[in-house]
């Protein structure tokens, strides 16, 4: 490898320097990152939503991955499960403050994916 694979490229505006264990890139992504995670706070964005109408919503995870998931995040403070019915049991969900914090973030990705063609 010649010397042009070697040189970093640099970003204007954006510095690379050293940062804290873990990186606040590597925060963010331990807590927005989860497989499913992300498409979980979009489609909590606008209204409560029911478990069995989540899975429907994100077509391709199973039950057991959503049920993980949702319960990562309300144990993280991003989502609330309230009980609907004890007997069958029905759940829903609903964004917190702390969760609906982060759909900015989510907006500001929705925007560069649709400007990048695959």
């Amino acid at each position: 490898m010649g010397p042009e694979y070697s040189e970093k490229k640099k970003t204007p505006g954006i510095t690379a320097e050293p940062c804290g264990v873990p990186c606040p890139i590597e925060r963010g992504m331990r807590i927005l990152g989860g497989k499913w995670k992300a498409s979980i706070l979009w489609h909590l964005k606008d209204e409560p939503v029911r478990f069995n109408e989540l899975t429907r919503q994100l077509d391709g995870a199973s039950k057991k991955m959503i049920n993980q998931r949702l319960t990562e995040m309300e144990r993280q403070g991003l989502v609330i499960r309230t009980v609907l019915k004890e007997k069958p049991i029905a759940v829903s969900y609903r964004i917190s403050t702390e969760g609906r914090s982060a759909l900015h973030i989510l907006e500001a990705l929705k925007e560069w994916a649709l400007d990048k063609a695959l």
